[in-house]
C-alpha cells in the first residue's frame, strides 16, 4: 500500500522548511516511527517519521529543497518484510572482488554526498561519517577531499638552521622548493542553514533598529563558588542527580531585578511599551546548527534546583536537535554566558523585541583592592546591552547594580533584599 509523506504543518510563524538530510533512500528498509528525513527551518529542525514498517519508493523533495506545510515530499510503501541480508560472496571470491567494489552503493550515504564522493574519487573508506548511524554527509566528503589533497609540509633543510641570521626565521632565508610549487589552497562554499539566516536576520535587525548600548561592572564570585562548594554535594544527592551550578543564581538575581525594574523586563511594540508581569528568561545555548535559546518559564516561581535541571534537559536537547517552537517563543529577558567559551568581555547583542540581554563571561582571578589591602579574588565582568529608546542609563546601571549586590551576598536572593 503506497503512503504520502508529506511535510508537518508548521506554525504561522513559519512559512516554509528546507529539506536538511534524507535517512533513508528508495529500496531500504524502514521500521516504524524510524526517522527518514529532517526538515529545517529558520528556528528549529523537524523530524519525519515513518507511519509503518516499509520502505521509501520515491523520493519527491531532495536535499536541499524548499518544502510548504503538508507538501507531498515521499512515496512510502508499507510492508513487513524486514531488510534483505547481504548475498554471500561465490566461493573461492576474495573480498576485494569486483562484488567488493559495489560497497559504497549501499552505504548510508546522502544522495548529494555519494555524488560529491564520487567527483573525489573517495571510497567510503577514506571518509568517517559524523551522521546519525555513521551515515556520511556531504560535509564529511568535503573534509576528506579536503585532507586529501592537502599536502604534508616538508622538512627544513639543514642548511636553513645553520646559514641564517641571527633572528631570522630559518624558512625564510631557505631556497624554494626545486619545483616551485606552493601547493593547493583549498576552499569550500556550504550555503547558510536556515537557522543561521535566520540568526543573522535577527542579530542585523537589532543592531540597525535599535538604540543598542552596553553598561559593564563586575562581580566577586567568592561568594558563590564558597556556597556552591560546601552545599554542592549535599544539593545533587537531595535533588536526585541535578547539580548546582551557577547559572541558577545569575537567573534568581536577575528575576529578582527584574521586578525591581519593570522597564527591563519590558518590550517595544511599535509606538507602545508592553510591560509584562511574569519572568520568562532565556538561556542562550549553542547547538550544532547554530544559537538557540530556550525560554525558562516563570522563573519567579521556580527553585534553584528546578532552573538547574530546566537548563541540563534544554542544553541536552538543543544539542539533540530536538527543541520544539514552543521552546523557544516568548520570553522577555535574555541571558547569554560567554564565558563556557572562555570570554573574558564582550558585549551581547538584543534579542528584540525584548529590550536588554545580560552577558555573562569567564571567571577570571584578579588582584583587587579590599579594605586597603591586595586581595585574589575570582572577579567576573558582567554587561548589560539595553535599548535607550525605552531604558534610560540610571535604570540599566542600577539593574545591574543589583545582580551584582545580590551575587556577592547570596542571601540577598533569598530574602528578596
Amino acid at each position: 500500500m503506497a503512503i504520502e509523506i508529506k511535510a508537518p504543518q508548521f506554525p504561522e510563524s513559519v512559512a516554509d522548511g528546507s529539506i536538511a538530510t534524507w535517512h533513508k533512500q528508495p529500496g531500504e528498509f524502514v521500521a516504524r516511527d524510524e526517522v527518514i528525513v529532517d526538515i529545517e527551518t529558520d528556528k528549529v529542525v523537524l523530524e519525519v517519521m515513518a507511519p509503518e514498517d516499509g520502505k521509501l519508493s520515491d523520493i519527491i523533495k531532495q536535499e536541499g529543497d524548499t518544502v510548504l506545510s503538508l507538501e507531498v515530499i515521499a512515496v512510502f510503501v508499507a510492508g513487513s518484510a524486514s531488510a534483505p541480508a547481504p548475498a554471500a560472496p561465490p566461493s573461492g571470491e576474495s573480498v576485494s572482488s569486483p562484488a567488493a567494489t559495489n560497497a559504497d552503493e549501499t552505504m548510508p550515504m546522502s544522495p548529494s554526498a555519494r555524488k560529491l564522493a564520487s567527483q573525489n574519487a573517495l571510497s567510503h573508506y577514506d571518509i568517517v561519517g559524523t551522521g546519525k548511524g555513521g551515515r556520511i554527509t556531504k560535509e564529511d566528503v568535503v573534509k576528506a577531499a579536503s585532507d586529501k589533497a592537502s599536502p604534508k609540509p616538508a622538512p627544513l633543510a639543514a642548511s636553513a638552521t645553520t646559514n641564517s641570521m641571527p633572528g631570522m626565521i630559518p624558512a625564510m632565508v631557505d631556497k624554494a622548493p626545486s619545483t616551485g610549487a606552493l601547493g593547493p589552497r583549498s576552499e569550500k562554499r556550504v550555503p547558510m542553514t536556515r537557522l543561521r539566516k535566520r540568526i543573522a536576520e535577527r542579530l542585523l535587525d537589532a543592531k540597525n533598529n535599535t538604540a543598542m548600548l552596553t553598561t559593564f561592572n563586575e562581580v566577586n564570585m567568592k561568594p558563590i563558588m564558597d556556597l556552591r562548594a560546601k552545599y554542592k554535594d549535599k544539593f545533587e544527592k537531595t535533588h536526585n542527580g541535578t547539580r548546582l551550578g551557577f547559572m541558577s543564581f545569575f537567573i534568581k538575581a536577575a528575576t529578582e531585578a527584574l521586578r525591581r525594574h519593570p522597564e527591563v523586563n519590558a518590550s517595544l511594540d511599535g509606538d507602545d511599551v508592553v510591560y509584562h508581569g511574569y519572568y520568562d528568561i532565556g538561556v542562550a545555548v549553542s547547538s550544532k546548527r547554530g544559537l538557540v535559546v530556550p525560554i525558562l518559564r516563570d522563573t519567579d516561581q521556580m527553585s534553584l534546583a528546578g532552573i538547574e535541571s530546566s537548563i541540563r534537559t534544554y542544553g541536552e536537547r538543543a544539542q539533540a536537535g530536538q527543541l520544539g517552537l514552543e521552546d523557544m517563543q516568548g520570553g522577555t529577558f535574555t541571558i547569554s554566558n560567554g564565558g563556557v567559551f572562555g570570554s573574558l568581555m564582550s558585549t551581547p547583542i538584543l534579542n528584540p523585541p525584548q529590550t536588554a540581554i545580560l552577558g555573562m563571561h569567564k571567571i577570571q582571578e584578579r588582584p583587587m583592592a579590599v579594605n586597603g589591602e591586595v586581595v585574589i579574588l575570582p572577579m567576573m565582568y558582567l554587561a548589560v546591552s539595553y535599548d535607550h529608546r525605552l531604558i534610560d542609563g540610571k535604570e540599566a546601571v542600577q539593574f545591574l547594580v543589583a545582580i551584582k549586590d545580590m551575587l556577592e551576598d547570596p542571601a540577598r536572593i533569598l530574602l528578596e533584599l
